[in-house]
């Protein structure tokens, strides 16, 4: 069960955030607040496992920042970005924290329970996850790390940033599970990601992935 807090300034959207969350099997909102002041109050409070946040909160501190905040002081806490952006400025904002543990969600996708659900999951055990109509719209500048791998590598690598674990992609992409983990480790090894930092290898090569983006 994944503990969940609301954070929304609109008062019918963050209702309807309640009710469709609520009805997802191991999912369990202990609250739902209105702005940031009241998002940092709450999550030393009721402990959530990841923080679901609008990005524009309509007062300061915004989204950004208020997750910023609540990522320092619980810096294993899941935290997820709503936006209506899919601007790159947007976009950049998660590859330039160097941090794990948070995603990027379009307004528009909420109602894609199984997008929502790989967010949270993946926010949760601290990775990175971009919204699929963000990476979709996704390519390697010219000369970027990543435009250096295989087409089928940046395949795996896109769905690697959409939440998806090795199985998923397996079956998305009709392979054998061992050969989605020998497409990862030749990513890992082409964009030169170890275990020697701070952060996961995936959470490195998705960071990669989104900073390279054009």
């Amino acid at each position: 069960m994944v503990k969940v807090l609301i954070v929304e300034n609109e008062g019918l959207f963050r209702d309807m955030l309640k009710i469709s969350l609520g009805a997802i099997p191991n999912l369990e909102i202990v609250g739902a607040v209105c702005d940031g002041n009241a998002a940092i109050q709450a999550t030393g409070q009721m402990r959530p496992e990841v923080v679901l946040m609008d990005i524009e909160l309509g007062s300061d501190p915004n989204g950004i920042e208020a997750g910023k905040a609540i990522k320092s002081n619980h810096p294993d806490m899941g935290m997820i970005l709503l936006s209506a952006h899919k601007e790159r400025e947007y976009v950049s904002l998660i590859a330039s924290y160097e941090m794990s543990g948070w995603s990027y969600v379009l307004k528009q996708s909420v109602t894609d329970a199984d997008a929502l659900v790989r967010a949270i999951e993946g926010a949760a055990c601290g990775l990175v996850v971009m919204d699929q109509g963000v990476v979709n719209s996704m390519k390697p500048r010219k000369g970027s790390d990543t435009a250096g791998l295989t087409p089928r590598q940046q395949e795996v690598l896109s769905m690697m940033a959409k939440g998806y674990n090795n199985s998923a992609i397996a079956d998305n992409l009709v392979l054998g599970t061992k050969s989605v983990e020998n497409y990862i480790n030749a990513i890992y090894q082409e964009l030169h990601l170890g275990h020697n930092g701070d952060l996961h290898p995936r959470v490195q090569a998705v960071l990669t992935y989104i900073r390279d983006a054009a």
